[in-house]
This record gives C-alpha cells, structure tokens and sequence, in this order.
C-alpha cells in the first residue's frame, strides 16, 4: 500500500507564485526527490507518493502550515490511500517516474480532488474502504474548522512541531526568536493539541487497516 497526495492550489490566479512555489517545493523535499516522488505541474498542482501511508496525513497538515506560514496560500489536498502499480508491487525503490505512475491510491487521490474542488473542502482522504473513508472525512472537517482559519504564525508554529516534535517550549522559541508565553498562545490558537491526538490516531488505524 502506499498514498498518494493531489493537490492545487485555492485561487492560484490571485497568489503570489514567487511566494507559494518555494514553499510548496521546501515542504514536499522532506518526503524525497522530485520527478521521483513528487511533482509540481499545471502551473498550480503537486503531487506526492508516499512509500509509509500512515505519514499522510501529517504530511498533509505539514504542507498546508508551510503554504500558510510562508505565502499565506491555502492549498487543497486529496489523500488516496490504496496499491500503487502492480509492476513494481507498489514497494520502493520505485523504478517509473511519478508523472508515468498509475494504479488505484493515484486514482483515488485525482477522483477525491475533483470532488472536493466542488464543495470547497481544503482536505479528504479516498481509499478501498468507503465506511472508513466516511468516518475519517468527517473527523477532518472538524479539524479543518480550526486549520482553514490558522493565522501564518501559528501555521509556522504547526510546521516546526511537525517537522521538530523533539523541541521543547524554550527550544521553539529561540528557534523563532519570540518568547515562550506565545509559544503556548500559538499552540492554543492553532489548535495543535487536537491535530496532534488526529494524526496519531490516523496512523494506529491505518496500521490496522493498511500495511505499507
């Protein structure tokens, strides 16, 4: 099994791509090589694969704090969870180029952005299993509520929790040169706690459902 992550940019005609496109490219480097594993195109698309499923959906509250943080972008992602190619048994190393892949995780994810595209959902997840695949989607809506309305510093206090989960309070701080007691205030307002509880919940049922 592997996920597949689609996604485009919200209102690309109207943002900044000298601010958004490196954003986006610094995010998708921490899961590999492009052209590889993952892919910028249509002027305002990506697309990710992921070898472990169960990193996809802090994956994808990764890229949406740096897009925010960064650009002050919102992105919209679609995640498909499900085989990759049968040529290459959907295992790594992988030996197609990402633009030449197929099979139904990438499927998925291209059905899933099309559906959310038209009801202005910013992330949902599409795999084999619809039962699991409705129960999760509306866990995400819940969390979105807080996430679609992040402000760029607490999106940047999201991404360094996520990419640095070893650093302490005072660690973060010097980090981004602001003090402690907003630290605290910015975990609050970006609602980390409950995005944290979600994405470690995400990977103990996706170990039950999907093995990698």
């Amino acid at each position: 099994m592997i996920a597949v992550l689609t996604g485009d940019i919200v209102g690309s005609s109207y943002q900044d791509k000298t601010k958004w496109i490196p954003a986006l490219k610094s995010a998708l480097q921490l899961y590999g090589q492009e052209g590889k594993d993952w892919e910028v195109y249509r002027g305002d698309e990506f697309q990710l694969r992921l070898t472990v499923p169960q990193d996809a959906l802090s994956a994808a509250f990764l890229i949406k704090a740096r897009l925010i943080a960064q650009a002050d972008t919102h992105i919209r992602i679609a995640m498909g969870i499900g085989p990759g190619e049968a040529q290459d048994n959907s295992q790594p190393p992988f030996t197609t180029p990402l633009t030449e892949s197929g099979g139904p995780a990438f499927i998925l994810s291209g059905r899933k952005l099309d559906e959310i595209k038209n009801r202005r959902i910013h992330l949902a997840v599409a795999s084999e299993n619809e039962a699991w695949d409705k129960n999760w989607n509306l866990l995400l809506q819940w969390v979105l509520v807080t996430a679609d309305n992040w402000s760029q510093g607490s999106a940047e206090i999201v991404d360094l929790c996520l990419v640095h989960p070893e650093l302490s309070q005072t660690e973060m701080a010097a980090q981004l040169n602001i003090a402690q007691s907003a630290i605290s205030q910015r975990l609050k307002r970006s609602g980390f706690d409950l995005l944290d509880q979600t994405i470690q919940l995400f990977k103990e049922k996706m170990n039950t459902l999907w093995k990698p």
